[in-house]
């Protein structure tokens, strides 16, 4: 059983896969692992790269839901309520 963010959560399209945005803003080349926004498509750089642009977007937006565009991943994350779907 989901949460109710993973259920109803939207399907928007990354607005990249090959890098994050962020990041390649302020200069930095180096990221671990990327994630795409499902309400709005934005791209950030997971929880293990040095600046975090996921969760710091989901704390600026409130978007709820990101998922894994890294190949042969396709798992979702739950902001909100910190479940996995």
């Amino acid at each position: 059983m989901s949460c109710a963010h993973l259920t109803d959560a939207g399907d928007a399209d990354p607005k990249t896969t090959t890098e994050c945005p962020d990041c390649v803003a302020i200069g930095n080349d180096y990221w671990v692992h990327l994630r795409a926004c499902l309400t709005c498509g934005h791209v950030g750089c997971c929880d293990s790269s040095p600046y975090q642009h996921a969760t710091k977007h989901f704390e600026s937006t409130g978007h709820p839901v990101m998922r894994s565009i890294e190949p042969g991943e396709s798992w979702r994350w739950c902001f909100v309520d910190e479940e996995i779907g």
